[in-house]
């Protein structure tokens, strides 16, 4: 470490943005798949001494903007192999379009350093850490929500400990994701400004508590008395609109389902998990290639017998909404991406819309513009999905209370539950199958941040992996693995009472955020006084 420390000034000194862009790189291999944490810790406090030692304001943002550039686009590298899975564009075009992006995305890292500069540049280090912990809270926030936004992946993900392990990240309950990130940046930030002082021992002691924490044992909490199965059905990308392949993919879905041995149970199937259209009332021609003869009713059938008569099936769908066209006949002129339970008689009983859409992958921005150009949505098709109402608890009478997050909303800390109505369970029906190597192993991660945060247990359904069971404490009770066809069956874990995250929401997050300010602008000059008077 001290070597390292040593190596940065003298990087920084002739080379400063380089530096930012090495150290944002080296920050990302903290994340899943490599969580590298020890690496990353060093690589952030590298960045609170580049940001401290800029000479003025467009230093320190330039550097702070570099280093979000090369952090992001390594993180997010896993979003170019989604273009491998489509025709309409050529592959090569996603290795180009994540860090276009990130050049976006990278503003917020910047805003938060040109903050920490401004605020604090003439504070000692340790205030200065805290001083940029709490600006980089509220960019991480703002990159949550502004423009949809898109807040993969937080960085205080790279605390978050093994499947059985919380780690550092036992604390979301308290804080939540961003202020996470925070203070996973004060904590580089100390350990600098510690080994910078010579504080070998204060540096030692910061260092072995976290590698404590890191590895401290979970504690797996009780169990609900909801009975569920869970199937992961493994349907490669390159199957999901394969309309040859629907049949099998069904014939999959019911080995891994039935028998349930009669038992009332909950039944998990995953995003794309069924290519028929459900729902009466579609234009005869929308049902044509449909696997159960082009009628929804015996679809709904065939599924309920699959399923059994005391179960319900909670599964991914796509929805149609019917207007007219041009010409006055009806036609689909959007898409939902849903949820639908049914019951044991084959009965829609309930359903969700996602709300978070994918930009380009389920609707295509400003269309009227672009599609001129030639631009498309990457998933297949001609039409728009459209948003739902947001987190809503669907209840399931005696199969409990759900809250539904398709695919990537449940990335989004604070927007996962209905807070006037808390389910009993979070069920997160996935397709990852888009996303290679790197994605799903964050994603997953992010889901358990989602229910240490909330106190749920989250159980993810995807299409090829990675599927698990997420207790209220973050720990993974049971996973299927990338490339597998199998399923998970037991009893729900049982939900915790109400977070101090889940009761307050980001209104904890800005406090996190204000407090950390206040203390770097204030401490210093508190101590100085203390010394004056003594």
């Amino acid at each position: 470490m001290g070597l390292w420390l040593a190596a940065v000034p003298a990087l920084a000194q002739r080379w400063p943005l380089l530096a930012a862009l090495a150290l944002g790189l080296i920050a990302a291999c903290a994340y899943p798949p490599l969580h590298l944490w020890p690496l990353g810790l060093a690589a952030l406090a590298g960045f609170v001494w580049l940001i401290h030692s800029a000479e003025n304001w467009r230093q320190a943002a330039a550097r702070g903007w570099c280093f979000g550039w090369a952090h992001l686009t390594l993180a997010n590298n896993w979003i170019a192999t989604a273009f491998t899975h489509q025709a309409k564009m050529p592959e090569a075009l996603g290795w180009v379009a994540v860090p276009l992006l990130c050049l976006y995305l990278a503003c917020y890292p910047a805003l938060a350093a040109l903050a920490a500069h401004l605020l604090a540049r003439q504070r000692p280090p340790w205030a200065f850490a805290l001083v940029l912990a709490g600006a980089w809270i509220v960019t991480e926030w703002l990159r949550g929500w502004v423009f949809t936004g898109y807040p993969w992946p937080p960085l205080g993900l790279m605390l978050l400990g093994g499947w059985a392990q919380p780690g550092a990240a036992m604390v979301l309950p308290w804080v939540g994701t961003y202020a996470l990130s925070g203070l996973t940046l004060l904590l580089a930030g100390l350990l600098l400004a510690a080994l910078a002082a010579r504080r070998w021992l204060a540096g030692a002691a910061l260092a072995v508590g976290l590698g404590l924490a890191m590895h401290a044992p979970g504690q797996a909490g009780g169990d609900s008395s909801l009975r569920y199965t869970l199937v992961q059905p493994y349907i490669p990308q390159s199957e999901i609109n394969d309309g040859s392949k629907f049949e099998a993919q069904f014939a999959r879905l019911a080995r891994l389902t039935a028998p349930g041995g009669g038992k009332a149970r909950i039944v998990l199937w995953p995003e794309s998990g069924v290519p028929d259209y459900l729902e009466d009332g579609y234009p005869a021609r929308y049902y044509l290639q449909m696997t159960a003869g082009g009628d929804p009713a015996f679809a709904r059938a065939r599924i309920a017998r699959v399923i059994g008569p005391r179960s319900i099936l909670l599964t991914g769908v796509v929805n149609l909404n019917i207007g007219q066209r041009a010409d006055g006949l009806p036609a689909a002129v959007s898409a939902r991406n849903s949820v639908m339970a049914l019951d044991g008689a084959g009965r829609i009983v309930a359903g969700y819309d996602k709300a978070h859409l994918v930009p380009y992958g389920e609707y295509l921005p400003l269309r009227a513009l672009l599609a001129p150009l030639g631009l498309t949505r990457l998933v297949a098709g001609s039409i728009d999905y459209v948003p739902g109402p947001g987190p809503r608890t669907l209840d399931l009478g005696a199969h409990g209370r759900a809250g539904i997050q398709i695919c990537y909303e449940i990335v989004f800390s604070g927007e996962v539950v209905d807070r006037a109505n808390r389910p009993d369970y979070i069920f997160n029906p996935s397709n990852d199958g888009w996303f290679g190597w790197w994605g799903p192993p964050q994603h997953l991660a992010q889901a358990r941040m989602r229910a240490l945060e909330e106190g749920l247990p989250v159980l993810r359904s995807t299409t090829t992996g990675i599927s698990a069971v997420i207790d209220a404490g973050g720990i993974v009770r049971g996973a299927i693995g990338p490339g597998k066809a199998d399923k998970l069956e037991g009893l729900v874990p049982a939900a915790k009472p109400p977070t101090l995250f889940a009761r307050l929401g980001h209104w904890l997050t800005l406090g996190w955020a204000g407090l950390l300010i206040g203390l770097g602008l204030a401490l210093p000059r508190v101590l100085a006084l203390a010394r004056a008077r003594g």
